[in-house]
């Protein structure tokens, strides 16, 4: 690159980075994610690397962070609150253990902790006695937010011993929290926030702090800033001391002995990301010594003794090349965003949902557009919203269809509902997408037939609706691509062995409206046959607690129809079951069993059930199943590589299980 090149980019980065800053730290109002800003933040640490006059004093890369608000008192931190420098894949991680080793010339041992996706404070207190708190704003000065914090339960007011000491951690929005939040405000016509960190960092710059008490905010200690007196000679042995003084410490931290360790610990926590009650965004790896931690000291900016690993993006940024529309089983045509490839959470996208029209217009998305996008629960690419300031003005309005794209019908609204609905009951898409659903797992689980493979019987005409299924012959499928003899007979076996399933199979695979697979479970166990249920009236299974009005008359429509008739009759010719066959279950006061009446959480992995079996015996004998530990929780069956549920069981002083001991209970 050349320097004028070099230079007229370094402005161009100067101004995004700080508006993106601005955005962040002041307004929080982010409107890129946190990929884009490090992507753009790692080019210009590139760009003055190479061209080192063009690093000036005001670059976004010689400060820690943004300006505190005016509408809070300043505080100054007697020891500066520094950022962590990143690390975004193994190959950073080995080198800083390699500059720690160079460094130290001495054994040494890490700490690795969850990095908490929130708010960065500092707690202070005189004679054990909560005196201030505020934010990390700059990493000199902070914004004082003592009254916020305050509300937040888990920080104690007293401590245990009347020390006098600064603390930092975490303030954040346990994901329970924010869902609710948004769903309030959602219902009150308000601006939704974009994520918990954003939320919580919203809640503790409330003026009000009647706000951010309503806000069920909570927090994790993360270590010292200013010990006093305190004789602590290591990280972990600083975290165990802020546990005895009643501080609330994130247990699931680890000390390990070497890098490889630490990696191994890295794997484990990024599969467990998604059953943590709370947002991270990372791993925090500390040198354990303090003394080595001063050894190895710091630069203006960060400490040389630590390190974040930052997860794979989960928000990135990528060019909307095209919309396509999809039909699916009930006749909704939903719109797809059609990408430039780009990775997210560790794969390449190349797809994500844009939900329906409203939702288009409602973020203004046009063909074209640089959008961000994520994976929703870590699974599901959507496309988030649109990067307006790079519009170019060659980017195009989308509008749908008027028609069904599969089959020509027109498309309607129903009343109450956002979404276009083709109701052309023999449009090919809605049956085949219905073949799709009718064999996938939690409906009749008939394993090899997959997408591809329904998507060519179709195609073949060799089914036009469920019940051909069973209909289906060996030289029929001998004839399909890539079926071979050996596919072809594990094929009809599993399609043999689906006749025998349970009838909440069987019902959750008809793909009725409104019936999912628990309701279908609800409807087997009540009514014990399709014959039963297919006689019932809207006042019958409105009786039943679980069934509302707007599935009760899914579920007498569905069965009025001549065609659905024929349907039962030729499944029932197959021989396909048509009775519940699992347990029935009982309620507390009719069961003897240890469960009956009891509130059970399971956690971990269990060896010999499966969670859902584990869950429907215990039902079946009058327990109650929940997936949350509170304080109303009777019992906690802890399998394997348990986690935080465990901790707060442990926490509450609830009972807990092994898999052994549930097993030892369950066949008495």
């Amino acid at each position: 690159m050349e320097r004028h090149t070099a230079e007229k980019r370094v402005r161009e980065l100067h101004e995004r980075l700080n508006q993106y800053s601005y955005e962040y730290y002041v307004l929080d109002q982010p409107t890129v994610p946190d990929a884009e800003y490090d992507r753009l933040m790692q080019e210009l640490i590139e760009i003055e690397n190479a061209f080192p006059e063009l690093r000036t004093p005001d670059s976004p890369t010689q400060r820690v962070g943004g300006q505190p608000l005016e509408a809070f008192q300043k505080v100054r931190h007697d020891i500066p609150m520094l950022s962590l420098a990143n690390a975004f894949g193994e190959g950073d991680l080995r080198d800083f253990d390699r500059r720690v080793r160079e460094s130290l010339n001495e054994e040494y041992s890490y700490v690795c902790e969850l990095k908490i996706d929130g708010l960065a404070v500092s707690l202070s207190y005189e004679n054990g006695v909560f005196v201030q708190g505020s934010t990390r704003g700059d990493g000199a000065i902070g914004e004082d937010i003592t009254m916020n914090l305050r509300t937040i339960h888990s920080i104690p007011l007293r401590l245990k011993e009347p020390v006098s000491i600064e603390v930092r951690g975490e303030a954040f929005m346990p994901k329970k929290s924010f869902e609710k939040l948004n769903r309030e405000r959602e219902e009150r016509g308000e601006t939704l926030f974009a994520n918990p960190r954003n939320a919580a960092a919203g809640s503790l710059r409330q003026l009000d702090p009647k706000i951010a008490a309503s806000r069920n905010l909570d927090i994790f200690l993360y270590g010292i800033g200013n010990s006093g007196n305190v004789n602590i000679q290591s990280h972990s042995e600083g975290l165990d001391y802020l546990d005895r003084l009643g501080f609330k410490t994130n247990k699931e931290r680890r000390k390990c002995k070497d890098i490889e360790e630490v990696i191994q610990y890295i794997k484990e926590y990024t599969e467990k990301r998604s059953t943590l009650p709370y947002e991270i965004d990372g791993i925090v790896i500390k040198v354990d010594s303090l003394a080595q931690q001063e050894k190895l000291g710091s630069t203006a900016k960060s400490p040389r003794w630590a390190i974040a690993y930052k997860f794979p993006a989960e928000e990135v940024v990528t060019k909307l090349l095209d919309i396509e529309l999809s039909v699916g089983r009930t006749g909704v045509v939903t719109p797809t965003a059609v990408l430039e490839p780009v990775r997210v959470a560790g794969t390449t996208v190349q797809r994500a949902s844009l939900h329906n029209e409203d939702y288009i217009r409602e973020k203004d998305i046009k063909i074209g557009d640089e959008v961000v996008i994520k994976k929703a629960g870590d699974i599901i690419p959507e496309v988030v919203r649109p990067i307006k300031e790079r519009r170019k003005g060659e980017e195009k309005e989308f509008h749908m269809p008027g028609h069904c794209p599969e089959c020509g019908s027109e498309l309607v609204r129903l009343d109450g509902e956002v979404a276009l609905r083709c109701i052309n009951p023999k449009c090919p898409a809605q049956i085949r997408e219905g073949l799709i659903h009718f064999v996938s797992r939690n409906a009749m689980n008939i394993e090899g037939l997959g997408e591809k493979v329904i998507a060519q019987l179709f195609r073949e005409q060799l089914v036009k609706d469920v019940a051909d299924i069973y209909q289906l012959t060996k030289d029929q499928l001998l004839q399909l691509d890539r079926m071979g003899e050996k596919s072809v007979s594990n094929l009809l076996k599993a399609i043999e062995d689906s006749k025998e399933n349970s009838l909440e199979r069987l019902l959750f695979g008809l793909g009725i409206r409104h019936v999912g697979a628990k309701a279908a479970k609800t409807l087997a166990v009540h009514f014990e046959t399709l014959d039963r249920l297919m006689k019932a009236d809207v006042e019958e299974l409105t009786a039943i607690p679980e069934v509302g009005e707007k599935m009760a008359d899914a579920v007498v429509t569905y069965f009025h129809q001549p065609e659905v008739l024929e349907l039962i009759q030729e499944l029932k010719e197959a021989g396909v079951n048509m009775e519940y066959k699992g347990p029935k279950p009982v309620s507390g006061d009719q069961s003897s069993s240890y469960f009956a009446g009891k509130t059970i959480v399971l956690t971990g992995k269990l060896e010999a059930l499966t969670r859902n079996e584990a869950k429907e015996k215990i039902e079946a004998l009058g327990g109650k199943v929940s997936g949350s530990v509170s304080k109303k929780t009777d019992l906690v069956i802890a399998g394997a590589d348990a986690g935080s549920k465990l901790a707060k069981a442990r926490e509450f002083d609830i009972e807990i299980w092994d898999e052994e001991k549930l097993l030892e209970e369950l066949n008495k």
